[in-house]
């Protein structure tokens, strides 16, 4: 399935013993096609639906209501039925009847089509199957982009105040390396395929530079500063877009390489002694990408002891630890080691100590990374739904908090004190579920996940061995009529079609 860092549809993990065989993948019975279509409610109300739902409610399953053909019921056994046997006349009258209108032939595509449509209205991310998501990851995901909406509201405030410093420090030692994390856990099946690259490109390269052009815009609007779009600087939340195109496409590199979780840190921390600059934000892509690697290498079974009770009661003391250390380091500790924007030699540092250091924030990293994912509710919450559209939020809280920025808003917050950040802080968490409403998707959904052009599509390249690809449609080969039973290709003739029994040596359609 396509990929998305915060809109891709992931399945819940397997609970298959460890050394047990697979069960076998048979048709969903009845009662399990409903879910698909049904939709998850919040606090916030549903995630999407069609024009008119009154408050963005997915449609609901195939019927008279909806104005679409109801799905077949599956058949009581799983396997395909043998010619002559009892329903094996039904079956292949329904095959008879998919040829003049089914769901697989062009009346079928039109109807998948006018359905995708209702869809696309609220955007690609709200209507995903979110029946088989995994609550924890969409939690997980809103909270990390709640996270970076708070700090970028306390950051023009962290110098004045030594609370909202250490709050600033606590978030910063691992917001970033989980959100990482948890897109290279998200991105452990991209295997480069063209329906993947395409998504890639609609889902980070389009919105990045879309808002690249929106923040320069807002930069002649409030500095009046010639209008120009900088891709090779990126402004403010960009780099982080910028930053996940590498990693992804990269993704598959790393498969290939031994011991890859150390071969990143290695790269991390040789980058602290290069002059990179500000161009494609080399140093912040190279210094976070160990916790990308790790979030690949990281399977999904690794992920479930944080989910108990254990976990629960040492992750609590372990935060409250952090930070009382963030209150005693905020004026010692320069915050520049944890935004990974400055090298060595900014730092004046020598080259051990610097190595020392770095590999000390990542052990910090990875254990309150640990804490905080043990927090995170594995139940579906009112916010739930949120995390399966946190690519919004993520993308428009910089416009505000520019906006807010440049005409001088938090200076007001600083002469207002600890009220004024406690007001702040409450509406950073309102902003965030504002920015994730089906109302703005129905909006923005055209420069945050566009569509990729159909007419850009290329062709399947056909497999090895001359095999067609899988998007391809195998010609349809008629059965020989008559009794000679010849076929006109390689000459090869069978006996007519007797009774139900299957004819040794016939070539069905499709191979």
């Amino acid at each position: 399935m396509a990929w998305d860092p915060f809109t891709d549809t992931f399945v819940t993990p397997s609970r298959t013993a460890p050394g047990a065989a697979e069960p076998p993948r048979t048709a969903p019975p009845d009662g399990e096609a409903a879910p698909r279509y049904a939709p998850t409610v919040s606090a916030l109300g549903s995630c999407a639906g069609p024009e008119g739902s009154g408050g963005g409610v997915l449609p609901g399953p195939p019927g008279t209501a909806s104005g679409l053909p109801a799905p077949s019921p599956a058949p009581s056994s799983s396997g395909t039925r043998r010619p002559g046997e009892r329903g094996a006349a039904d079956e292949a009258r329904g095959a008879r009847e998919g040829d003049s209108g089914g769901p697989g032939t062009a009346a079928g595509a039109h109807q998948r089509a006018a359905r995708g449509s209702h869809r696309r209205a609220r955007g690609a991310s709200a209507a995903g199957r979110l029946s088989g998501r995994d609550p924890f990851l969409d939690n997980a995901r809103f909270l990390l982009v709640l996270l970076v909406v708070l700090e970028h509201n306390w950051a023009p405030v962290a110098d004045a105040m030594r609370g909202v410093e250490a709050a600033s420090l606590l978030v910063y030692s691992f917001h970033l390396p989980a959100l990482a994390l948890l897109c290279g856990h998200l991105s452990r099946n991209f295997t480069g395929r063209p329906d993947q690259m395409r998504r890639l490109l609609t889902h980070l390269l389009v919105p990045y530079l879309v808002f690249e052009a929106a923040f320069g815009g807002m930069r002649t609007l409030f500095w009046e500063q010639p209008f120009a779009v900088t891709p090779t600087r990126p402004s403010f939340v960009c780099w982080f877009l910028l930053a996940l195109f590498v990693w992804r496409l990269t993704a598959p590199l790393w498969r290939a390489v031994r011991w890859p979780v150390a071969f990143a840190a290695l790269l991390s921390v040789a980058a602290g002694f290069t002059d990179l600059g500000d161009e494609l934000a080399l140093s912040q892509l190279l210094m976070y990408w160990p916790w990308f690697v790790l979030g690949l290498r990281l399977r999904a079974d690794r992920l479930r002891p944080l989910r108990n009770r254990a976990a629960r009661r040492w992750a609590l003391p372990v935060l409250a630890a952090a930070a009382a250390g963030a209150w005693w380091a905020a004026p010692r500790v320069s915050r520049d080691w944890l935004l990974m924007e400055a090298g060595a030699h900014e730092l004046g540092l020598r080259p051990l100590p610097y190595v020392g250091v770095r590999l000390a924030l990542f052990v910090l990293g990875g254990v309150l990374v640990a804490a905080f994912l043990a927090l995170v509710p594995a139940r579906r919450t009112g916010y739930t739904v949120l995390g399966a559209c946190a690519l919004y939020p993520f993308l428009l809280h910089g416009l505000v908090v520019e906006a807010v920025r440049q005409t001088g808003g938090y200076q007001v917050v600083v002469t207002g004190g600890l009220l004024a950040v406690v007001g702040t802080t409450v509406l950073a968490v309102g902003l965030t579920m504002l920015l994730g409403l089906p109302h703005v998707r129905q909006v923005l959904w055209p420069l945050v996940e566009p569509s990729f052009p159909g007419w850009l599509h290329g062709r399947a390249a056909p497999e090895a061995g001359g095999a067609p690809a899988p998007e391809s449609r195998l010609p349809r080969v008629r059965a020989p009529q008559g009794g000679s039973g010849r076929w006109p290709a390689d000459g090869r003739t069978v006996a007519p079609r007797t009774g139900g029994t299957r004819v040794p040596g016939r070539i069905a359609n499709g191979g």
